[in-house]
Order: structure tokens, then sequence, then C-alpha cells
């Protein structure tokens, strides 16, 4: 992370609250950018260690990381470990100060994000639903793209500072919009990795040097991020890096959920989130996404 470059904005006080495979290099950004981080992680001894890392500090509880705090930024797990450190006499609004700015980078529900959005607001406070596309990679890099949803202003504050971990940070509406954006990902992510590796399986099966037809083809209107950056490990048959499946199919989850709200149509989406399901069951919960090819070796 020391050849990156960070933006020049002025120190901040800052907390970041869960430091899994994409909240350590997230908040490790921020403090090597010059911001004054207090972390909170749910097991206590990571926290130790990523103030160790990078000479910030630790706190026990997401109330205290965040006291003080001109920004809280958290990536944890889901709806209820988003409640855990925002909500009740402990989480992170009980102890942040009048106009300071949440941004949330979980992918959760626009539910959550419109319910957190209103009880912040009500404490004089900002949320700002923001998840992230890159994975693991794109937090250790830098290089994340972040879809906001929230009102204007908090977001304007806020997305300096986040472009220390990330290439692009945008607002495309208000509450919740995020959350909503970051499905529409995970529908396109879907069925593309979904007919990848359909044509590998299927160039394969026909005898092909598949390496040398990716290139070919990665020159034409076939190209996409997934074919770049898995087409040949999808040959190759590894899997062992990357997005894993299990939090595919709780992304994918949360996109059909939306979808009988809203009416959408998702059968494409819907038959993926079942393969997928058929991956998890071969063994692969922890596999990047594009195992989906391993299901049509078999």
């Amino acid at each position: 992370m020391n050849a990156r470059t960070y933006e020049a904005t002025p120190p901040c006080r800052v907390a970041f609250l869960g430091l899994g495979v994409m909240g350590h290099p997230m908040a490790g950004h921020l403090a090597r950018a010059g911001h004054r981080v207090t972390v909170f992680n749910r097991t206590a001894a990571k926290a130790q260690a990523w103030a160790s890392e990078y000479a910030g500090a630790s706190a026990p509880t997401p109330r205290q990381a965040a006291a003080g705090a001109d920004f809280v930024f958290s990536c944890v797990g889901n709806d209820d470990d988003l409640r855990a450190v925002t909500l009740g006499a402990e989480g992170a609004f009980a102890g942040m100060k009048p106009g300071a700015v949440f941004a949330d980078h979980t992918t959760a529900s626009a539910a959550v994000a419109r319910e957190l959005h209103a009880a912040a607001r009500a404490l004089g406070l900002h949320f700002i639903d923001a998840p992230v596309s890159g994975g693991e990679a794109g937090a250790v890099h830098g290089t994340l793209t972040i879809m906001c949803g929230g009102e204007a202003a908090p977001f304007e504050a806020m997305r300096p500072v986040a472009l220390n971990f990330a290439k692009a940070v945008t607002r495309v509406g208000d509450s919740g919009a995020g959350q909503l954006a970051k499905m529409v990902n995970q529908v396109a992510i879907a069925g593309l990795v979904q007919g990848l590796a359909e044509a590998i399986a299927f160039g394969q099966r026909a005898g092909l040097d598949m390496p040398l037809v990716l290139d070919v083809i990665g020159k034409g209107a076939a190209q996409s991020w997934q074919m770049d950056h898995r087409g040949k490990t999808m040959v190759d048959d590894r899997f062992d890096f990357g997005f894993a499946v299990d939090w595919m199919r709780k992304d994918l989850g949360l996109v059909l959920a939306e979808a009988r709200r809203n009416g959408a149509p998702l059968p494409v989406t819907a038959l993926v989130d079942q393969f997928y399901a058929e991956v998890q069951a071969m063994g692969g919960r922890r596999w990047d996404t594009s195992s989906l090819i391993r299901r049509l070796k078999r």
C-alpha cells in the first residue's frame, strides 16, 4: 500500500468498524493518508493488531471508536451486523458528535439503509449507504468503486476521505440507492460469470486452445472484466482467491428479495443463484465466484 498516491485532504478524526478482508486494508489506507483512525472489530485482537500495524488506535465498542470522529466508516457482514454496530447504547450513533457522517460499505439491504438514515437523522447525524465493488484486491490496492445513497452535502464531505481507498465514489441517489446500485452490479456479474463459464466449458469440449481463444475474443465484443481477470484462471481450474461463493449468495439473496418487492423479473439471476447453491454443495463455499464452471465439468 505504500505506493498508493493519496488524496490531499486535511487530516480528520476517523473511525472504522469491521476489519475483515475488506475493512482491514481500507482502514489502513486512511491511516497512511494521514487521518487519525480508531478501529473497532468484534474480535478485539484484530483491532489491536491493526492498531499496532498502522500506529492507530482501537476501541472496545463502536460507541467509543466513533466518539469525536468526523467520519465513521463500516464494513461488516449483513443487516443485523450493521444494526449491531450503529444502534443501541454501545452503537456508533450513541457516540458520534452532531453533524458527523456515517458511511457504510457493507453490502446490505436498501431497507436497512433507509432505516439507519432515518435513525441517524433523528439524532442530528448523517448516514450514507456506500457499498463497494472491486473485491479484496480493490481494497488492498485502494481502487474500489463506491456507489452511494444519501443526501448530497454529507456525501460531498465524505467523498474526498473515501477516495483514499477508492478510485471512484459516486452518489447515485437518495438513501438506499447505493445498495440498489450494488444489486444491479451483482445481477450483471452473475449473468456474465455464468456466460463465461459456459463459453469456456464449451470451448474446452470442442478441443480449442482456450487461453488463445480468450486472447482473441477478449479484443472484441465479448470482452469484460470477468474475462480479463477470471477467464484464464477458470481454464486452469483455480478458485482459491477472490470473491467467495458464500458472499455472492448473500448478495443475490438481497437482490431476489428486492425483486420480489418491486416486481422486477430476474429469471437468469434466480437460476444462477441455484447454480451457486450447487457449487456450495460441492464444497465450494469459499471458492471464487468464477467456480461456476466446476458444475459444468462434473
